[in-house]
This record gives structure tokens, sequence and C-alpha cells, in this order.
């Protein structure tokens, strides 16, 4: 430019001096004529410079693929034992016996404590006597009557006498098996607060057996869900303390909602793995949808406005604006029911500092 300038005022100059003119009305003249070019020139440099000076963005992308898109509900848990019981005494008495300690192991029946019976079996000693006495009767009045001996009301007299004599013997014997706590299931002793000369009564101290090796995970829904999950539904179980995971399925869903908590509970059968212990917590991940050839961006890549969600991808270096059609979301990422296409630059990083035609300097592709 500046050279035009310099070219341009000589060739005035040398006009100046084939012309005998006032030198000093063709020199206001001359001073004109530059001003006006160097106007224009000032104005070609701005138009020039703001295109020289047109910079793109830095973004990352990725490539668009399709895969499956799977949606989970979260929630929390805990493992208990398929079997987890305390066995409590059925009648009041003092402690006798105690055959076993925490961490035994034991069989369902097995006798675990005993109680003072003493009295009782004092009145099955009387009960069987009395017993005895009336089979013996009876017997005799038997054979007295297979001869047409007596009368038939006093041999059913003497049947009716024995075989009630045999059913009190039979209840005083029940009611001595309600003096000792048994086992109802196989498994562990786990808590047990009992002591030799000590008072029990029912339904208050007892013995807890665990069943370790069948457990399974307890965990309530909220009602929203009621519609969602089900019996049978894949699940992943994630228990941290124990740095284990597994997938497997909802064993049981309940069909009551919980009128307090507005919930409803289910269970998960777990294998059998040491590592893990009752009351453990555990998370789960239910899957209540999965849709496979499923196009799925990251949540962050998408942009809303008044006229919809739209993303950027990148087409040959410049940024083109697309609308969006967004399914379920989990998991940092949301399913693209249209707009979008396998092989797509999706735009991630830096795709809110960008507009429609801008250029653009990608920095990293993923996906490919």
């Amino acid at each position: 430019m500046k050279k035009l300038l310099y070219l341009t005022t000589a060739i005035l100059l040398l006009a100046a001096c084939n012309k005998p003119k006032d030198k000093a009305a063709e020199l206001a003249d001359l001073k004109k004529q530059e001003a006006a070019l160097n106007e224009k020139i000032t104005k070609l440099e701005a138009e020039v410079g703001k295109k020289d000076s047109v910079k793109s963005t830095d973004v990352s992308t990725t490539i668009v693929t399709r895969s499956t898109f799977t949606n989970y509900v979260d929630l929390q848990g805990r493992i208990d034992a398929q079997d987890n019981v305390t066995a409590y005494s059925q009648s009041p008495g003092v402690i006798t016996n105690l055959y076993v300690k925490v961490g035994d192991h034991v069989s369902k029946g097995q006798e675990l404590v005993q109680l003072d019976k003493s009295v009782l079996i004092q009145n099955i000693a009387q009960a069987q006597a009395q017993a005895n006495l009336a089979q013996t009767v009876y017997q005799r009045q038997k054979n007295l009557w297979d001869q047409k001996i007596g009368t038939e009301v006093q041999f059913l007299q003497a049947k009716s006498n024995f075989e009630s004599s045999q059913k009190q013997v039979e209840s005083l014997k029940q009611q001595a098996n309600m003096y000792r706590i048994t086992s109802p299931i196989s498994g562990t002793i786990d808590q047990m607060d009992l002591k030799l000369g000590q008072v029990i009564s029912p339904g208050q101290s007892g013995i807890r057996i665990v069943n370790a090796d069948i457990l399974k995970v307890k965990a309530d829904v909220p009602e929203s869900y009621s519609g969602r999950i089900n019996q049978g539904d894949s699940v992943k179980v994630i228990i941290p303390d124990a740095n284990d995971s597994l997938v497997t399925r909802v064993s049981f869903a309940a069909k009551v909602i919980d009128a307090n908590s507005r919930s409803f509970g289910i269970e998960i059968k777990l294998p059998g793995i040491k590592s893990l212990r009752p009351n453990m917590t555990a998370i789960i991940k239910i899957a209540d949808y999965s849709k496979k050839n499923s196009i799925s961006i990251p949540l962050n890549s998408i942009q809303r406005s008044e006229a919809g969600d739209y993303v950027f991808i990148d087409v040959n270096g410049f940024a083109k604006r697309k609308t969006v059609k967004v399914g379920n979301t989990y998991g940092g990422k949301s399913e693209i029911l249209s707009g979008l296409s396998a092989g797509d630059q999706l735009v991630t990083e830096g795709a809110s500092e960008i507009e429609d035609g801008d250029k653009l300097k990608v920095l990293a592709t993923s996906g490919k």
C-alpha cells in the first residue's frame, strides 16, 4: 500500500511539473487527492486486517458411533442371610444347661439350651403311672368283654380312661419339650447373651442363628419405579467393602406398596462368596431400559435453547449446528433419538464457546 501511495504522489508531482499553473493552487489540489487516497488506503488496510485476524476456537471432538444404551435405576441395599433367625424359649424358666457358644455351627433341630423342668418331670412320672394303671384295667376289661363277661359300658369306660391318660402323658411331654431352645435352621451361632442360672421368658432373650452360605440383597424401591422394576430384571450388584461386583437378576419384587415409606421391597439372591457378610452395604443398578444400535453422546456436549436441544459437529474445520432429540440420560451420557448419524465428528470440549460457522481448531479426537 505504501508503494502505491508513493507512486501516486510521484505521478501527481510529475503532472504538476508539466503544467505551468499556480503552484499554490496546484499544491492544494494535490493535498486533497492525497487525503482521499490515504482515507481509501486506511479503509482497505482495515478490511484486509480484519480478514487476516479471524481466529479459530480450540475444541475436542469425538466420532459418533452406535452401541447399546442402557438406563439404570440406582439404589442402595444391604446384604442379608437367606436364613437369619432368632431362637427363643417357648416357656419361662431358669437355664440349667448351655450346649453351644457363639461361633458354633449347629444343625436344624439341635438342642441349644435346657431350662429347669424338674417339676414337670415329676408330673410326667405321676401321669405315666396313672396311664399304666388305666392300661392294665382296660386290658383286663377287654379280655372279659371278649368272653362276653361284663357290660359294654364297663369296657368303653375303661378304654376311655386309658386313652385319656395316654393323651395326658403326651401333653406333659410336649410341655417338657418347650423347656428347651432348639435351632430352627442349620447355621452358625451369631449372637447369644444367655448365661447359666439366668431366668428367661418367651420372646425376650434368644440365640441368633445365621446361615451365611445363602445370602441375598434387600432394598426398598420408591413407588415411582413400580412400573419399571419387576422380578427377573437384570441387575448389577456392587459391594464396595468387599471390592466385588456381579451381574444377576431380581429374584423377588413385592406387589404391595408400603403405606408409610411409599416403597416396595426387592430381593436379589447372591452366590456363595466368602468375602460377603450380612449387613454389608450393596449398590444396586437395575436395568429398566435398554436399546441396541443406539447413539449416545456426552451430556455436556448438548446445548439448550428455546428452540430445543442442539449440538455442534465439525465439518471441514467449521462448526455446524444440528438440532437433536434427546432420550434417556444415564451416567453422563444421553441417548440421541434423532439429529446425529454414526461417523459425525461431535464437538465435546469447547462446545459452549462456539457459534454456527465458527472456525475450529481440533486439539484431540476420540473414538477413531
